[in-house]
């Protein structure tokens, strides 16, 4: 089973103020729940993970595209630290996807997804909140043939919609709260916000489309 850092769901967070946030939203958000350093020292350990389970193997690295791209280009990061100065080491490709499943706060029924061609062998990433996204990206890339698929994400929801599908590395299990920051969004805002942080009720009003 993954191993985690578990955030809890009575978790205070931290105030805004302790922060650098970006003036025009600090109105929109609640709290910080996960800041910006603790969020690449986890990653550190991700990679670090990756690379010992997987040292030997081409890996093709997919990226799930909006909300995945910071994650991924940190992960990356350290990874190639890692490939630069360890005796186990990766080969590695890069391929970028795209998944659309939400409209405002409220996840769809339906999944679009777009891109990706070199699939063989991968670690991918995805905020998998009721796993249906993911499932559905799983099921297209078996099409594929892959030898081994490998599912990295960042965050992990504890929620009742939860179809019960958990990746294979997780960053954090976080409550069922709105989350944005570090590339997620609300209707494409929010993706410039270096911490994670939860989204207020006034804010799913004013960017609501």
């Amino acid at each position: 089973m993954a191993s985690y850092l578990q955030i809890a769901d009575d978790e205070k967070g931290h105030d805004l103020d302790l922060f650098c946030v970006p003036r025009h939203y600090e109105s929109d958000l609640d709290k910080v729940i996960i800041p910006h350093g603790l969020i690449m020292d986890r990653t550190e350990r991700l990679a670090r993970d990756i690379i010992q389970d997987m040292g030997g193997h081409h890996i093709v690295a997919l990226c799930v595209l909006k909300g995945g791209y910071k994650f991924f280009a940190d992960l990356l990061d350290y990874i190639k630290v890692l490939n630069h100065n360890s005796d186990k080491s990766v080969p590695l490709t890069v391929d970028f996807i795209r998944v659309k499943s939400y409209c405002n706060d409220k996840s769809t029924n339906s999944v679009r997804v777009i891109g990706g061609d070199e699939l063989s062998n991968l670690a991918g990433k995805d905020i998998v909140e009721t796993g249906r996204t993911m499932q559905t990206l799983l099921s297209r890339l078996s099409e594929c043939n892959p030898k081994m698929v490998k599912v990295v994400s960042l965050l992990v929801k504890r929620t009742p919609r939860s179809s019960g599908y958990r990746p294979d590395y997780i960053g954090f299990e976080v409550p069922d709260a709105f989350l944005v920051g570090y590339a997620l969004d609300y209707n494409e805002y929010f993706r410039d916000l270096s911490h994670i942080c939860i989204l207020n009720d006034q804010a799913k009003e004013k960017y609501k489309v």
